[in-house]
C-alpha cells in the first residue's frame, strides 16, 4: 500500500475517532460507519485500526446513550483541521479533485453525524433531566461539532459595538442588495425541496445540506422545527420553521407561537420579519421565524414612555428611545400580550397618515404597512417588541421609502430585516478590503483614491474627526465609529414616524394613555 493512502486511512481514522467523542457515534458502530466512508472512494486496503474498540468502551457507550452524562464537551472544538488534513491526503492519492473537496467533507460529516431520530431523543432525555436551554445548548455544540454551524468561519467575522448599535462585517454571506436577488439566491431548481429552508432539506445531498440536522418544535399546536443557522450573525442563531410549505404572514397567531418558543426556551428570542417584499426576510414563501441565545441592542433599549389600555390593565406598552419606530409589550399575562399587541398590528396595517407618508397600500391596493415582532422573556414577565414597517417606494426612493437612502448604499443598500431592525448590522464582506484602502489613504495623507470614491461622505466626516491626526489606530477606531454612525442613520430612515412623539399620537388615537 502507497504511503499516500496510508495518509488517507490515518485521516479516516482520525475523523472517526473524532466522532466517537464529539458526535455520540457508538462504538458498536464504528466499524460499519468507517466502511461507509471507504465506500466513497472503493477503498478495500486497509490496514486496520491502531487499537481495537473494548468490551468496556462498548459498555461505557451504551452508559453513554441512555443518558449517563448530561451533554456533549462544550469545548467548541470542530473537525476543521481533521477535515483539512483528510482532503490534503485524498486529493494527493488521486481520490477526487481540490474543487471537490468540500462536497467530500461534507458528505463524511454526514455518515458520522447522528441520524435526526436519535439526536431528537438525546434532546428530550437532555431537557427532561436539565431543562429546554441545557438542551439547547448541547443541539448546537452538536452541530458545531458536526461542521453544518461554521464557527471557525464565524469567529473570523470582524464584530464591534458602536452608536448602541452592534456592527458585523460577514465575510461568508453574499450579498444581495435587492430582495429579487435574494429570493433568486433562495430558489430551488427542480422543485425539490420546494425552498431552501424546507424541512426536506435535512440530510439532502443536492443542497450541501448532508449535515443538517432539526428539531421539531410544536407552536399554537401545529408542527414546526427548529434549525441553527451555518453562518449565524450572532450567538446560536437559528430559524423556526412552518413544517407545511406555507407563505410569511404575521397574524394574531404569530404571538402566540413566539410565546410559546419562549415559554419552552426562556433564554431565546424569537421574531418574524415583517412578510413583505424590501422590509422583510428572502424566503417569504415559506413561514419561518428567526431567533436565538443572544438579546441584541433593542431588547435592551431604554423606554421613551410608557402607557396603558384600560382594557388590560396588567399590560404596559413602551415607546422605545430607538432610531427605528418600535414599541414594546410588557406583561406577566401570556393573554394581555397577544391582545394588545394584536390591536396595535391591526391599527397600524390599515393606518394612512398622508401627514407623514404613510399609506397602509398602494395605488394598485396592495398592502404597505406591516409588523414585525420579537419575543423575550425577563424579570418583568413577557415582553413582545413591535417594529412598524412599511415598504412603500417612490421616483426619489425606488428601493424604498423607509430603506436605507441611497448615500449609505455603499456600507449596506440590502433590505434591513428583523435582525438590523433590532441593532444587529450585518455589513458585506467587501468593506474589509474597501474601509482598508480608505484607513491607509488617511494615514499616508493622501486624496480619497478613485477606487473608492463611493465613500466620499464617509471620507469628508472621517476628514472632519480625525482633523489630520494620522495615528493609524485612532483611524482604525474613527472608521468604526463612522459605520456605527451610519447604521444608526439607515435605522432612522427606517421609522416611519420620524418623532417619537408621532408614535405617541397613533397609541393614545387606539385609546392608549400616558402611565
Amino acid at each position: 500500500m502507497s504511503d499516500q493512502l496510508t495518509e488517507v486511512y490515518a485521516s479516516i481514522d482520525a475523523l472517526v475517532d473524532y466522532a466517537l467523542d464529539h458526535l455520540d457515534l457508538d462504538p458498536r458502530n464504528a466499524d460499519w460507519t468507517r466502511n461507509q466512508i471507504f465506500a466513497l472512494f472503493h477503498l478495500d486496503s486497509y490496514p486496520g485500526p491502531k487499537t481495537t474498540t473494548s468490551a468496556a468502551s462498548v459498555s461505557d457507550a451504551v452508559q453513554d446513550i441512555v443518558g449517563s452524562r448530561s451533554q456533549a464537551p462544550s469545548d467548541e472544538k470542530t473537525p476543521d483541521p481533521l477535515l483539512a488534513a483528510f482532503r490534503a491526503a485524498a486529493t494527493t492519492a488521486g481520490l477526487f479533485d481540490p474543487e471537490e473537496g468540500p462536497a467530500y467533507a461534507d458528505t463524511i460529516m454526514g455518515i458520522l453525524s447522528a441520524n435526526p431520530a436519535d439526536l431528537d431523543d438525546r434532546f428530550l432525555l437532555i431537557e427532561h433531566r436539565d431543562g429546554g436551554m441545557a438542551a439547547m445548548q448541547w443541539f448546537y455544540d452538536y452541530c458545531v461539532a458536526n461542521n453544518y454551524v461554521k464557527r471557525a468561519q464565524l469567529d473570523r467575522n470582524p464584530r464591534f459595538d458602536s452608536h448602541g448599535l452592534t456592527v458585523t462585517i460577514n465575510l461568508a454571506k453574499p450579498e444581495f442588495k435587492n430582495m429579487k436577488k435574494a429570493a433568486a439566491g433562495n430558489a430551488v431548481s427542480g422543485g425539490y425541496p420546494k425552498c431552501t429552508i424546507c424541512h426536506e432539506n435535512e440530510g439532502f445531498a443536492g443542497r450541501d445540506k448532508r449535515t443538517l440536522r432539526t428539531l421539531p418544535v410544536t407552536l399554537g399546536g401545529e408542527s414546526w422545527f427548529w434549525q441553527f443557522s451555518p453562518y449565524g450573525y450572532f450567538d446560536q442563531h437559528g430559524i423556526c420553521v412552518n413544517t407545511d410549505h406555507t407563505p410569511m404572514h404575521v397574524d394574531r397567531d404569530t404571538f402566540g407561537h413566539l410565546l410559546d418558543f419562549v415559554d419552552r426556551f426562556p433564554g431565546y428570542f424569537l421574531g418574524c420579519n415583517a412578510a413583505l417584499p424590501r422590509i422583510g426576510g428572502s424566503v417569504l414563501a415559506h413561514d419561518h421565524y428567526q431567533g436565538g441565545g443572544e438579546l441584541l441592542p433593542m431588547h435592551k433599549a431604554a423606554t421613551w414612555a410608557a402607557f396603558t389600555l384600560a382594557d388590560y390593565p396588567d399590560a404596559v406598552v413602551e415607546i422605545l428611545d430607538w432610531p427605528g419606530t418600535a414599541v414594546r409589550v410588557v406583561s406577566k399575562n401570556r393573554q394581555s400580550i397577544i391582545d394588545v399587541s394584536d390591536i396595535i398590528r391591526e391599527a397600524w396595517v390599515g393606518y394612512d397618515d398622508a401627514a407623514n407618508g404613510i399609506a397602509s397600500h398602494d395605488a394598485d391596493g396592495n398592502r404597505q404597512s406591516a409588523l414585525s415582532p420579537s419575543a423575550i422573556i425577563t424579570e418583568r414577565g413577557y415582553e413582545m417588541s413591535l417594529i412598524f414597517r412599511n415598504n412603500a417606494i417612490s421616483d426619489e426612493y425606488p428601493e424604498g421609502i423607509f430603506h436605507a437612502h441611497p448615500e449609505y448604499w455603499p456600507v449596506k443598500q440590502e433590505p434591513i430585516g428583523l435582525i438590523e431592525a433590532q441593532g444587529l448590522f450585518i455589513l458585506p464582506g467587501r468593506l474589509v478590503d474597501q474601509l482598508g484602502i480608505v484607513e491607509e489613504a488617511l494615514a499616508e495623507g493622501r486624496d480619497l483614491p478613485d477606487e473608492v470614491s463611493e465613500f466620499s461622505l464617509e471620507w469628508d466626516e472621517l476628514a472632519e474627526t480625525l482633523a489630520g491626526n494620522r495615528d493609524r489606530e485612532a483611524i482604525h477606531q474613527a472608521v468604526r465609529d463612522e459605520l456605527g454612525s451610519v447604521c444608526y442613520r439607515i435605522l432612522g430612515n427606517t421609522a416611519v414616524f420620524k418623532q417619537k412623539a408621532t408614535t405617541q399620537t397613533f397609541l393614545e388615537s387606539l385609546g392608549f394613555a400616558t402611565r
